[in-house]
């Protein structure tokens, strides 16, 4: 019985093998799938920005009673008893003026507020006492932001803490040169006008003074009725009055001007503009976004 048992399994042996190698090389090939992991999510300055506004927002007009409200975005104002009356302040006007990322996943935010509601007695300066005199004034409040869980959302590390309006920023310097006042008969300056004027006020086809390609509509409904060039300054040098449109020249031009709308309001504008030379004339070929930065034109201011 030993001798055949040991014969059958020597025989089968092969074969057991042989089965189990057809069976399993598709599983043994093939890669394990693993699960797919939950995309992380997204965090830039726009989403902590803006929740600090909310939150703001939320904790101007926050009150005795109504503490619940800031719950939803610092879970410990739950253990928060406030003073004020609710409603009294509300937030008219709320933007992020700085945004700091301060470690992963966490930010502090400074968020201007313009309140209403937020008139006092005592000393104060002039200037805040003309401001609360309209019912509002400007207040600055700084949030630290986290990020909370892998959903994108967002919670208060604590109250918002009031300070000091931030630094105002250093006039940049402009690429231009010294401005000309606008001569209505030059040849630049009278298709700058045009164009504007067909922009603004709906006076014109407006494609006519377009270089091939370019693509711009007019505001509408028009703002303005009337509009005047005041001066002109050109990207590198002075402006330079007169000059020919020769075939394929290029011009970066600051352009300052006056608009009047259907109230008879006046108001200051300034656009940059790029002209290009075509057919003996000027055409716009770019509404730029801002002026050109750089290095002031040596002589000038």
């Amino acid at each position: 019985m030993v001798r055949w048992t040991a014969w059958a399994l020597l025989i089968a042996g092969p074969a057991v093998g042989l089965y189990a190698l057809v069976q399993s090389p598709a599983a043994a090939g093939a890669p394990v799938k693993q699960a797919a992991a939950a995309p992380a999510a997204v965090h830039d300055g726009a989403g902590p920005a803006g929740f600090a506004e909310l939150y703001v927002a939320a904790y101007a007009q926050a009150g005795a009673g109504s503490e619940a409200t800031l719950a939803p975005f610092f879970p410990g104002a739950r253990n928060v008893v406030l003073d004020a009356k609710p409603g009294v302040q509300r937030a008219v006007q709320l933007a992020a003026v700085r945004v700091r990322q301060t470690s992963r996943g966490s930010w502090s935010v400074t968020v201007a507020a313009r309140l209403t509601g937020a008139a006092g007695k005592g000393n104060k300066p002039r200037s805040v006492d003309r401001q609360e005199a309209s019912g509002e004034v400007l207040r600055y409040f700084q949030v630290a932001v986290d990020a909370s869980g892998a959903g994108g959302g967002y919670v208060a590390a604590a109250l918002p803490a009031e300070v000091t309006a931030p630094e105002p920023g250093k006039e940049p310097e402009l690429g231009y040169g010294t401005a000309m006042p606008a001569d209505a008969t030059e040849p630049a300056t009278a298709t700058v006008r045009e164009f504007l004027a067909s922009y603004l006020t709906g006076a014109g086809e407006l494609d006519r003074y377009l270089s091939p390609g370019t693509s711009l509509n007019a505001v509408s409904p028009a703002p303005y009725t009337k509009l005047e060039v005041v001066q002109l300054a050109e990207r590198g040098s002075s402006f330079r009055a007169g000059l020919a449109a020769q075939e394929g020249l290029r011009r970066e031009l600051r352009v300052d001007v006056n608009a009047t709308d259907r109230a008879g309001q006046t108001r200051p504008l300034t656009y940059a503009l790029v002209l290009t030379a075509r057919d003996g004339r000027w055409e716009i070929s770019a509404l730029d976004a801002a002026s050109a930065a750089g290095t002031t034109v040596k002589g000038t201011k």
